[in-house]
């Protein structure tokens, strides 16, 4: 790291200066935990210097998207604090997809250059990975890279969602997004002394909260080394990292509290989210644990992370419409519109996001950017808001209650999945006539798993060849768990698809 007296002024609106911040003024704090091994704020600062000298001399500069390409560790926070230092954003990969999917998200993002540990076959441009001998290292090198202007409305990361026309979508979001969470007042205990796990998939807007959060406010991130969080691993890591805060998506904190509603002992807060909350589940974790804080989170990536929180109360499990999201995160304002009228007194409305969470819109798409990402004038002020197409409406105390979809969207462990886009790949297939993909509920009328049903001409493949290809071209969380093959796809009598008749098929 070098003299502090040498470094420009730092904007703490910035991930990566709020980063260097913790570094120059708590050098021997303790940033990141990995199996066992403790990494400082100074290492990760000075090897983060290294490897974003190294991306500099390779051409990578401001406005740059860099596909990176590393599994969870030291090695992958230093990377993406280094494409920051550049001026570029990120998009992290997850090692889980198929190959087809990085080679997509690659080229959409125009990419040059790939920061990978691996090979990906298939990539046409160049390939840098972190050198040998892990952070300390790169450490020791001393490089430095050249400073380079950039403020907190500049990307900093690119997001890629489930599309409704069978592609992803790549939501661009600036700096400003995530920093405006954990500066100040917060919706949740941040900062010193703070530890909390690393789970998340690292393409996901929540690994942002899990590792941002803690780097930029000066905590400890806790790296887990598989692609899943389990409660044995969640007990071992509160006695051994000191873990005291932990994110879990909806599904995940219904398994823990099904599997081992003790793993949360230890525990100061719990937030969950990107789903509906199963009220029973709830309910148990709060009665067993009413010293520990759980958090329900709202919002769609396009308003990073969270955009509206409710500290859960044990009268929230007797709310009519299920556990309350909340009211607005930081930084961020929320209106219930019909059309462009805003509506008030418990009237249901599409919920719309203000402030600076948004995303700068969509990547190289503008016609979903100018639908999504409108200017409404409201008491007289033009307003940019997001149009995030969930209904929900405000009590007395203007507390925001989730109402559900406008439209065919779903969450499924904490992912956003369009069936449009499963359905699109599997019609692309040879003989495949027709098809339609569906949510099945469980007995709570949570979302369980997906089911695709099809219809198809001589040549089509059975159910396990669809399963097989779709898994070759498709994340793992939407390839249908269920999948049926049928003669017709039923039709009510106004000829459109019935769905209650397809659910009641899985039961025959």
């Amino acid at each position: 790291m070098s003299d502090p007296a040498e470094q420009p002024v730092m904007d703490r609106r910035l991930i990566h200066h709020a980063v260097a911040w913790q570094a120059r003024t708590r050098p021997g704090a303790c940033a990141l935990v990995h199996a066992g091994e403790r990494t400082g704020y100074a290492e990760l600062d000075a090897a983060a210097d290294a490897y974003a000298a190294e991306l500099q001399r390779l051409g990578v500069g401001p406005g740059d998207l860099v596909p990176v390409l590393v599994r969870r560790s030291p090695e992958l926070v230093a990377v993406l604090l280094a494409v920051l230092r550049c001026g570029a954003a990120y998009s992290a990969l997850d090692h889980r997809w198929p190959a087809e999917r990085m080679l997509a998200v690659t080229a959409a993002l125009r990419a040059e250059l790939l920061v990978a540990d691996r090979p990906l076959p298939g990539f046409a441009g160049r390939c840098w990975g972190p050198p040998a001998g892990g952070l300390a290292a790169a450490a020791r090198s001393g490089a430095v890279p050249e400073p380079v202007a950039v403020d907190p409305s500049s990307p900093a990361m690119v997001f890629f969602t489930s599309g409704t026309t069978g592609r992803p979508k790549g939501v661009l979001s600036p700096h400003r997004a995530t920093t405006r969470l954990f500066a100040g007042r917060s919706f949740a205990d941040f900062g010193r002394g703070r530890v909390m796990t690393q789970a998340a998939p690292v393409p996901w807007d929540a690994f942002a909260l899990e590792l941002w959060g803690m780097l930029t406010t000066g905590g400890t991130s806790v790296i887990v080394p598989g692609d899943q969080l389990f409660p044995g691993e969640l007990r071992e890591l509160t006695a051994s990292a000191g873990v005291d805060t932990v994110w879990l998506t909806a599904s995940l904190f219904n398994l823990f509290v099904d599997e081992d509603l003790d793993c949360f002992t230890g525990l100061r807060q719990v937030m969950t989210g990107g789903e509906r909350l199963s009220v029973p589940h709830v309910r148990a974790f709060v009665e067993r644990h009413p010293q520990i804080g759980l958090l329900n989170g709202y919002g769609p990536v396009e308003s990073c992370v969270f955009a509206t929180t409710r500290a859960v109360r044990p009268a929230d499990c007797d709310a009519p419409h299920g556990i309350p999201v909340g009211r607005p995160a930081p930084g961020t304002a929320v209106h219930l519109l019909d059309g462009e009228r805003a509506v008030e007194g418990g009237t249901p409305g599409e919920i719309c996001l203000a402030g600076d969470g948004l995303a700068l819109g969509y990547l190289d798409n503008p016609a979903a950017t100018a639908e999504k990402f409108v200017t409404v004038r409201l008491d007289g002020v033009p307003t940019p808001l997001y149009r995030t197409g969930d209904l929900g409406s405000q009590d007395d105390g203007g507390v925001l209650h989730y109402l559900g979809r406008a439209d065919r969207q779903i969450k499924i462990s904490g992912y956003r999945v369009e069936p449009a886009e499963i359905e699109q790949a599997a019609l692309r297939l040879p003989g495949v006539r027709e098809c339609a993909v569906l949510p099945v509920p469980d007995p709570s009328g949570a979302v369980d798993r997906l089911a695709l049903f099809y219809r198809g001409a001589a040549g089509c493949p059975p159910p396990a060849e669809l399963q097989h290809a779709l898994a070759g071209e498709l994340p793992h969380y939407m390839v249908p768990p269920t999948v049926r093959r049928l003669d017709a796809l039923p039709r009510s009598a106004n000829g459109k698809l019935d769905q209650p008749a397809l659910l009641a098929a899985l039961e025959a």
